[in-house]
């Protein structure tokens, strides 16, 4: 490692190439149902149709959704894979009422079988359908604030729902730790679909996919300057050519880069290095949501031959992982004076 400072000018220049704030209404997972579901009920029936059962806001919901499976490969020809939904439970798909004046919801024939499929982050419901496919529900806190706030605004604690209907392996996220510019604490990993890299076209000025191929990565620290338990650091998405993603634990300004921060709060928030990370990843196409979690390594330390030996690994990790994929590789290179 080159043992030279980094200019302050350059820290922020990382920072920025590598954070992305999350805003409502981008590319997203599987498929958003609702809101805080309770008391969820999953159907599938003979014809490809799955059936969502469940209470909302104090309103019973009877959701119908077919038309989609797995993920499409990137292609700027054709969309991605997506479910049709009827919030009617039918009345939309089919215009008229079944069976002595009872909705399609209330005729609907469940054929659902008991699930094989692989075990499930925030799994609600899952089953195995006539054809075998899998069909599942998902909910968890998708919207919690960045760099570690408290929610404050009620539409920050709902729990998302999502759908998913998919057949053989779920995509694969993967995540790593190391050190950059010295002592920053820095994530970086991959994500692929059966094989494939996991990446969109575009993104908005604050790094949100603005196309159903992107995907965002959100990552929490455990336990960490921002105080016990989970915090959402923050999220991004994955980089083409490879589906690689990376981000560094830096000191971060609250009031630029798209993010919300509660009234008053406005000072610079220091890294949130925790003792443990979770990433969780939008699927790709209409299949499940993922997860995964690695432990933070400790500070960098020069004198302990455990640490040396651990970040040489890492760095010939690194290419393996992320490629060419210049931003991943930024501040590798240099030497253990802070800037």
């Amino acid at each position: 490692m080159n043992r030279r400072s980094v200019p302050a000018l350059a820290l922020v220049a990382v920072a920025l190439a590598v954070v992305a704030a999350w805003l409502p209404g981008t590319g997203r997972a599987s498929q958003l149902i609702g809101r805080d579901a309770r008391g969820l009920r999953l159907e599938v029936n003979a014809r490809g149709e799955a059936l969502l059962l469940f209470t909302s806001g104090g309103t019973r919901e009877h959701v119908l959704v077919w038309g989609a499976i797995n993920a499409l490969p990137r292609s700027a020809d054709r969309p991605q894979a997506r479910f049709n939904v009827d919030y009617s439970g039918g009345w939309g798909k089919y215009h008229r009422l079944f069976g002595g004046g009872k909705a399609y919801w209330q005729t609907f024939r469940n054929a659902c079988r008991s699930y094989t499929g692989p075990k499930l982050a925030y799994q609600l419901a899952a089953c195995d359908a006539p054809d075998g496919s899998h069909w599942a529900v998902q909910q968890w806190p998708e919207p919690l604030p960045d760099l570690g706030f408290t929610p404050w605004l009620a539409g920050q604690r709902q729990e998302w729902t999502a759908v998913s209907h998919w057949t053989g392996p779920l995509a694969k996220l993967t995540a790593y730790t190391d050190w950059v510019y010295g002592h920053f604490h820095h994530l970086f990993g991959n994500y692929t679909y059966r094989g494939l890299p996991v990446y969109g076209f575009h993104t908005t000025a604050t790094g949100a996919p603005t196309d159903d191929y992107g995907r965002l990565v959100f990552l929490d620290t455990y336990d960490s300057a921002y105080g016990p338990g989970w915090r959402r650091e923050n999220s991004f998405v994955t980089h083409g050519p490879t589906g690689a993603w990376c981000y560094g634990l830096f000191p971060h300004d609250p009031t630029t880069g798209g993010y919300q921060h509660p009234p008053g709060q406005s000072q610079v928030r220091v890294p949130g290095v925790g003792t443990r990370y979770r990433l969780f990843a939008d699927g790709p196409g209409v299949t499940p949501d993922v997860e995964t979690f690695v432990t933070d390594p400790g500070d960098w330390n020069p004198r302990d031959p455990a640490k040396v030996a651990f970040l040489d690994n890492q760095l010939a990790l690194l290419p393996t992982v992320v490629g060419a994929d210049a931003k991943c590789h930024l501040g590798h290179d240099i030497g253990t004076t802070p800037p």
